[in-house]
């Protein structure tokens, strides 16, 4: 059942890296930004969200802001980052159009300031990441400044309407992150077998992919056997993983920042009950049914509804608790949402998971998950394990 690791021929693991993958064009991004932005009511965009300065920028440090206006932009951060900031955004062929100011956070302030007054106009903030307390700040820092008389504006979603499509460079990192979590769960499957707990089953599975080239899990990683998987977020817990038992294990790979998502469950020896050999059946007809259903122009909210109408089919609607999916990228969770009453289209190039379930409490659950990219006849998985559920 086990995948060969990503490296050599021999399956001998070797770290991958991000030279060998197609190049992400990161200096066009913010070029397409700025209409965005006029869309948003805002003359320039106070970029907050350090997975947004990531993608506009290609700086990966923990504490930045990005000032964005109509012809300039300009990245502070403090002196941890002098060097690295200065070398990723060279890396990122924008070093002469990114200013970059390094020092704490009052000339980090006053930089951003200068650059919102001499640009003029209104200064937007991502509503969704500033808190009560930072707009109040900033709104009073910009007006005794003398910019943005109107005051700052909120905006939702502006450069996450740009991340919602990936391009070739993004989708290619995904499915390297995909490729190391396959390898990973084929190391450490047999670990269900020999009577081990949840929790160490847990930390071989992340030290495999931390081994074979991800730099981080993706999130917490979910190993969850007998009754404890019939909770969608279980923690791995001491439970011994015994014969018979399903087990949900629900992990992912980091790549250069792009993550990936998968879900398999098991049944140690290959023998469920009747019930649950029900449930694994129901919920792996409902998710390859919402795979087939993923393509160009079709509603989120309709591959939702293709699962779900299979599972209510079965008797089991209630025991289907959570959405289909959800976006994947930088973060694990991002746009397009895939649940009930989604509006977004699919276009080629977006990144969603299929991920249904059926949970039955004190007995046990199933989810099944892959992460697809949108083609344009259709759509292609990154995750690519056995869906087999002998273990």
């Amino acid at each position: 059942m086990a995948k060969a690791s990503p490296g050599s021929a021999t399956g001998e693991a070797s770290e991958p890296a991000a030279s060998d993958l197609p190049a992400m064009d990161i200096a066009d991004r913010l070029v397409r930004l700025r209409p965005l932005m006029a869309g948003a009511e805002a003359d320039s965009l106070l970029v907050t969200t350090l997975a947004n300065i990531r993608y506009l920028t290609g700086f990966t440090g923990s504490a930045a802001l990005l000032l964005v206006t109509g012809d300039e932009a300009l990245l502070v951060t403090d002196g941890r980052y002098r060097t690295q900031a200065a070398e990723q955004l060279e890396g990122a062929g924008l070093n002469g159009s990114v200013a970059l100011v390094i020092g704490g956070a009052v000339p980090q302030r006053q930089a951003i300031v200068a650059l919102a007054t001499s640009s003029g106009g209104r200064v937007g903030l991502e509503a969704e990441n500033i808190t009560w307390g930072g707009q109040r700040r900033w709104a009073d820092t910009l007006a005794s400044a003398g910019s943005a008389s109107a005051g700052p504006v909120a905006t939702a979603g502006v450069v996450e309407g740009l991340r919602l499509v990936k391009d070739p460079g993004e989708v290619a990192r995904m499915a390297m992150a995909a490729s190391i979590a396959d390898a990973a769960l084929g190391e450490v499957l047999e670990m269900l077998g020999q009577g081990r707990t949840e929790e160490e089953v847990a930390l071989a599975l992340d030290t495999a992919m931390r081994r074979l080239g991800s730099q981080d899990r993706a999130f917490e990683t979910i190993v969850a056997s007998g009754p404890n998987a019939a909770k969608p977020h279980a923690r791995p817990g001491d439970r011994a993983i015994a014969a018979g038992d399903p087990v949900v294990i629900d992990f992912g790979a980091t790549f250069d920042g792009y993550r990936s998502d998968m879900t398999r469950t098991f049944c140690v020896g290959g023998a469920p009950t009747p019930e649950l050999a029900r449930v694994f059946e129901v919920v792996a007809d409902a998710q390859a049914a919402g795979v087939a259903a993923v393509a160009a122009g079709v509603v989120s909210g309709d591959i939702d509804k293709v699962c779900r109408d299979r599972i209510a089919e079965s008797g089991w609607a209630e025991k289907f608790e959570h959405g289909t999916g959800h976006g994947v990228g930088l973060d694990i969770h991002e746009a397009p949402a895939v649940g009930p009453g989604s509006t977004a289209i699919l276009t080629p190039g977006v990144v969603v998971t299929v991920e249904p379930g059926v949970y039955l409490a004190g007995v046990g659950g199933v989810r099944i998950e892959d992460t697809v990219v949108v083609t344009d006849h259709g759509c292609r998985p990154l995750t690519e394990f056995t869906k087999d559920i002998a273990a």
